[in-house]
């Protein structure tokens, strides 16, 4: 497993019908699945009545991007959230404000989907989405009982990327914890609460290791050699995508959850100004440390104040705005792109009558992997993915152009299913 590349949780409350015996067909077009046994052989018969529309199952979120959201008071941290969640997470100028765990789920923006519902008029059409949670912001001296941010780092430990906002402005009129902004110094802080956090979680670890391995335990000896690399380069309050582990080293660390093992996202929150123009000197020197740090990690340059604004917005007013603002796109946009570009994450969608839905997959995933994402009997007993690529999709008007023109094929198991596919997949359970 890549070593940024995190299995996701499914959410709890999953209903799933009851699958019948036989060759069976799942038809994607709605979380119903429209499911039925062919008296016979696999043919092209009519399925029954689908189910009710609020008893359809949940689908099986298994791939769904969680961000962890972490910074100094003050930087824009939870006025971002509110923006992005339109949760009711405190935000005013004040440090520590935010006291309690917020949890937000964001849609993810695709014109790709509004163009498919537009073809098969489903009944409905759902957007993958993003996972973002807020935590109060993090102070020097965290990890040693200094403000609350600390207290609730647990709560970001089972995301799959940390997002770090940093405010790259000065503002006489919005306090700044450490007095004046410095995005160099403001990172390494972070870094290095960050680091002691996970340091406290390896220290554990290691000593109940160390006790095994003398008893001989062949997984206590597998895993100390990562464990005592870990050891040494977070006692230095260096990140361990600072420390050159190699990626067995962070395979047999993944079950600890470590913050610093996780690839990052640096939102830079900026002037407006700096969002159609020039660069200040703020960002640029975001820009810089990064670089020396050597990290594999994208910086996202987004205003605070024009995400609150366009929250209020409604699609129409939003295009509009950011056009009056000379800005391309919205900074939810480039950073949920950012997100799914640094973890190596692709989309494909099912359109069917009942229903049109995107859904997140890792690049490089087979045809069963992706079914396995809607629900893991897919992946199991999958025999085949009806698939059409997307623009085929729009440029013949559906499944029936599609077959008619000879554009949809008949993949197997070892299909690497890309970004834009429309499948629909066939399965014996």
């Amino acid at each position: 497993m890549h070593p940024g590349r995190q299995t996701l949780r499914p959410l709890p409350d999953l209903k799933v019908p009851k699958i019948l015996h036989g060759p069976t067909i799942a038809s994607r077009g709605g979380t119903d699945g429209t499911l039925f046994l062919p008296p016979g052989p696999i043919q092209r018969t009519p399925s029954p009545p689908p189910l009710p529309f609020e008893a359809a199952p949940k689908p099986n979120p298994a791939f769904m991007l969680r961000l962890g959201i972490v910074g100094l008071p003050n930087v824009g941290k939870s006025t971002l959230f509110n923006a992005l969640t339109a949760a009711k997470a405190e935000a005013a100028n004040y440090p520590f404000c935010t006291v309690e765990p917020n949890v937000g789920m964001v849609e993810v923006p695709d014109p790709r989907l509004d163009k498919l519902a537009e073809i098969v008029q489903p009944k409905r059409t759902v957007p993958a989405v993003v996972q973002f949670v807020d935590i109060a912001g993090l102070v020097k001296g965290a990890s040693q009982g200094e403000g609350l941010g600390n207290k609730f780092l647990q709560n970001i430990r089972e995301t799959d990327a940390i997002v770090h906002v940093i405010r790259c402005f000065a503002d006489d009129d919005v306090t700044h914890v450490m007095g004046q902004p410095d995005p160099a110094r403001d990172k390494e802080i972070i870094e290095l609460e960050l680091a002691l956090s996970d340091l406290a979680q390896v220290e554990k670890r290691l000593d109940k290791a160390r006790r095994a391995a003398k008893a001989n335990d062949k997984e206590a000896l597998a895993e100390l050699p990562a464990l005592e690399a870990a050891n040494a380069a977070l006692s230095e309050g260096k990140p361990l995508w600072r420390a050159g582990l190699s990626a067995d080293e962070l395979e047999k660390l993944a079950g600890l959850q470590l913050l610093t093992a996780k690839p990052v996202l640096y939102a830079a929150n900026v002037t407006d100004a700096e969002l159609s123009g020039d660069e200040g000197a703020y960002l640029k020197a975001l820009r810089a440390a990064v670089a020396a740090g050597g990290e594999n990690a994208q910086i996202v340059p987004f205003s605070a104040k024009i995400e609150s604004e366009l929250a209020e917005l409604s699609a129409e007013e939003r295009v509009e705005f950011l056009s009056s603002l000379g800005i391309e796109s919205a900074g939810l946009d480039r950073l949920i792109r950012a997100g799914y570009s640094l973890l190596g994450l692709d989309t494909y969608f099912t359109a069917g009558e009942q229903e049109v839905r995107a859904w997140t997959i890792h690049k490089g995933d087979t045809a069963p992997k992706a079914a396995g994402v809607i629900h893991t009997d897919f992946e199991k007993g999958f025999i085949r993915a009806e698939t059409v690529s997307y623009p085929d999709f729009v440029a013949h008007s559906g499944w029936k152009g599609a077959k008619e023109k000879g554009v949809a094929r008949s993949e197997g198991k070892e299909y690497i299913v890309q970004d834009g596919d429309v499948l629909l997949f066939r399965f014996n359970v």
